[in-house]
């Protein structure tokens, strides 16, 4: 049964998934790469930035990299939200492609949320799909998609906020990393008592990221 994941997707102490004041120079806005420097030197992140081999990496990134690898195993569709393919504005650039270059690393349909679509995009193995739909209606479209695969949510985090609060993720992990934004989007807010519908588990590693993992109770 193809069940809808969360990977990777990384927040600050006080809960913000992206800073503020996002740009084209500036994707995480005041934030800039902090929020991911856990993910920087694993061998996952160097495999899929063309940076060298899995044996290049960093040895002390082991633990970070046993959940950074999970990220693509039986994933057939990517669902976005407007913000992570492009800086605000986009819509208004019929050129724009989205951050990757010409080969992006999804290897999957992409789904990207947007209240503004437009015709689908190819580069390389990836087809881009912009869609304007509230989560529920969205998953129907990624499920056409992805055959017998998983359905991973990308972020940011307003979109995965919608997503569950919906109640429609299955398993999540959430790599909570030690530093304070103190302003941006917040992925916790109005998701009060969500451990009551999940089992929570947490590791702390080397690099000080807890990760945390929310797998949904049998009902």
């Amino acid at each position: 049964m193809t069940r809808v994941r969360v990977h990777n997707f990384s927040v600050s102490l006080d809960g913000f998934g992206t800073g503020e004041g996002l740009t084209l120079d500036a994707p995480f806005g005041h934030a800039g790469e902090r929020l991911h420097e856990w993910f920087f030197p694993t061998a996952t992140f160097r495999s899929q930035s063309g940076h060298g081999e899995r044996v290049d990496a960093d040895p002390s990134s082991a633990p970070d990299d046993a959940f950074a690898s999970q990220w693509g195993d039986g994933i057939g569709v990517e669902i976005m939200g407007a913000g992570k393919y492009g800086p605000p504005g986009w819509q208004d650039d019929p050129g724009w492609q989205g951050w990757w270059g010409r080969k992006p690393p999804f290897h999957t349909p992409v789904i990207v949320l947007t209240h503004r679509p437009r015709e689908p995009l190819t580069l390389g193995e990836t087809t881009f799909h912009f869609l304007s739909a509230p989560p529920i209606a969205a998953l129907e479209v990624a499920r056409g998609l992805a055959g017998d695969r998983d359905i991973h949510i990308g972020g940011g985090p307003t979109m995965l906020r919608d997503f569950l609060a919906a109640g429609l993720v299955d398993h999540a992990h959430i790599a909570v990393v030690p530093i304070l934004l103190g302003r941006g989007v917040r992925l916790w807010d109005g998701l009060e008592a969500l451990e009551r519908r999940y089992d929570v588990a947490s590791v702390t590693t080397p690099s000080g990221t807890t990760h945390l993992t929310l797998t949904r109770k049998a009902s």
